[in-house]
């Protein structure tokens, strides 16, 4: 029997071409839904820089005046002041480059983050910030630590030192250690535009946060309260201005530089609030953009109630979470696909999935991530997720879907060691030494494409070999062994003789059994 190689059409080839084409789409796909979702969440951040800017720049003003009314007391004070706002304004702007530079890679020279079209872009980011000629991504590390670094040194209360911290923090998350990423490759590596715009928001956020708390440090050490008694103002200090919805929004309502033996009287609209230290919280319902309107009324020394008017705005958002198979797009049937799902603010220990009875099974791998074996090929499965709120509620953070495949067929080769002593596969086309063919014992059989490294159970195969007059000569193995027919066959090979392994039977850890299309043609060096 004479073993002929079909060959491949040019139409063939083409083919093959446009189905890996369509398979690396098909990776790269974003959702729309989460790129509007990154749309809705930066501009949320943008809001809240705008109304930090104000505030800081309240703060500022109030420096200047005092600074004019009493220098020797505030100099001192004052000149802290300016150092805060060099070194924020130095960090704020350098994000604020960096994201003009991610949008205009993105799209063009015209590119405006503010209305970024190539949203999805996953070179844009990396380009900018990771390459070697630039090293934005390293400076932009530097400048966070350094920042950092003298912010804490300016604050001193350890609640608020704690997260400041925590929100400058350049550590790449424990669970992701295992990526072997720095921190700016973690943050921006194959990152869409539209994610790293948001996170550069994000941090120009964080920098006028601190730049405020730094401020008022400031300014209480400069005793600015007893100048301030006459601009009384009503203040609303929500737990958080993004409020998913079905969670509650938080916020304590209080009078600054009020004397603590007379407490306000606050109201809602025209509803007093019976509530303790100024304590206000709803449930919100519908996602959208809301104010919280009120008014306290204090009463002064002489028995007269003056009224101060507060306004606070705050944002209902969907419900997000993220769940992404670590390995793939699709889930396999009858394998333990790793997955692994997060909520933003909530901790993997608080974080619950299931999926439907009879579709399979899903448990915790003990890392934090999870395990899915999907039973029925060609169907979704979805993965309903819940995360555990700080009130104890769990929150339904959505259903998530995968396609279920069955896994590919596996490549069959003969594994040896090499004068080194390491591991090598041989698969067949080239020359293999007679020494490496007698030194093992059979052949095996896996999935190794350098995404999926699935081994296969080989159950049986076939060698043929040629005598001189080219007749076939068959031989079965015993398992995935050579059989001891076999082994005598190989020691009579000569140099540049070969034979043939067909007929290859498997069994994978989906328990289907498969008979390989594949042949090994080995070659005798």
């Amino acid at each position: 029997m004479t073993v002929r190689k079909s060959k491949i059409t040019p139409r063939q080839k083409m083919i093959n071409l446009m189905y890996v084409l369509l398979m690396a789409m098909l990776a790269l796909n974003v959702s729309s839904d989460v790129l509007n979702g990154f749309n809705l969440v930066d501009d949320s951040l943008s809001k809240s820089v705008a109304n930090a800017n104000v505030q800081n720049k309240a703060l500022y003003n109030e420096f200047d005046q005092h600074m004019q009314q009493n220098p020797e007391k505030v100099k001192e004070w004052y000149g802290r002041a300016l150092q805060v706002k060099n070194i924020s304004d130095s960090l704020y702007n350098l994000a604020e480059d960096l994201k003009i530079r991610i949008a205009k890679k993105a799209d063009g020279s015209n590119g405006d983050y503010s209305n970024l079209k190539n949203r999805e872009d996953l070179e844009a980011s990396t380009y900018v910030m990771l390459s070697a000629g630039s090293q934005r991504g390293q400076k932009l590390y530097d400048a966070v630590n350094s920042y950092r670094e003298k912010i804490l040194t300016m604050i001193t209360d350890t609640v608020q030192q704690k997260i400041i911290e925590s929100s400058f923090s350049t550590e790449v998350p424990r669970r992701d250690i295992s990526m072997m990423k720095n921190w700016q490759e973690y943050h921006f590596e194959n990152m869409p535009a539209i994610a790293a715009i948001t996170l550069l928001t994000k941090l120009q956020n964080d920098v006028r946060y601190a730049e405020g708390e730094v401020l008022h440090t400031l300014s209480n050490n400069i005793d600015m309260g007893d100048v301030r008694v006459n601009q009384i103002r009503a203040l609303v200090i929500p737990t958080s201005r993004n409020v998913v919805r079905g969670s509650d929004f938080s916020a304590q309502i209080i009078l600054a530089a009020v004397d603590s033996t007379q407490r306000p009287e606050i109201f809602i609209g025209e509803e007093k609030l019976n509530t303790e230290n100024g304590y206000y919280s709803r449930r919100c319902n519908t996602v959208g953009d809301y104010t919280l309107n009120g008014y306290l009324m204090v009463n002064d020394g002489s028995g007269t109630s003056t009224r101060y008017d507060f306004s606070q705005g705050y944002t209902v958002v969907e419900p997000t979470a993220t769940v992404s198979a670590s390995l793939m797009n699709v889930l396999y049937a009858g394998f333990e696909n790793p997955v692994s799902i997060s909520v933003p603010g909530v901790t993997a220990k608080n974080i619950s999935a299931k999926i439907a009875a009879g579709k399979g099974t899903l448990k915790s791998d003990g890392k934090g991530g999870f395990i899915v074996t999907p039973t029925q090929v060609g169907e979704e499965l979805s993965i309903e997720v819940t995360a555990k709120q700080e009130d104890g509620r769990m929150q339904s953070m959505g259903e998530y879907a995968f396609r279920v495949r069955q896994l590919p067929d596996p490549t069959p080769f003969i594994e040896y060691k090499d004068a080194d002593g390491n591991i090598k596969r041989y698969r067949g086309g080239g020359p293999l030494s007679k020494q490496a063919l007698m030194s093992t014992n059979g052949i095996i059989a896996a999935i190794d494409d350098g995404l999926l490294n699935i081994g296969f159970k080989v159950e049986s195969f076939e060698t043929v070999f040629y005598d001189n007059m080219g007749n076939a000569i068959p031989e079965i193995s015993d398992g995935a062994s050579f059989s001891a027919r076999q082994k005598e066959l190989f020691r009579k090979l000569s140099r540049n003789k070969r034979f043939y392994i067909s007929h290859v039977r498997a069994i994978g850890p989906d328990n289907i059994k498969r008979l390989l299309p594949t042949s090994l043609e080995v070659i005798i060096n």
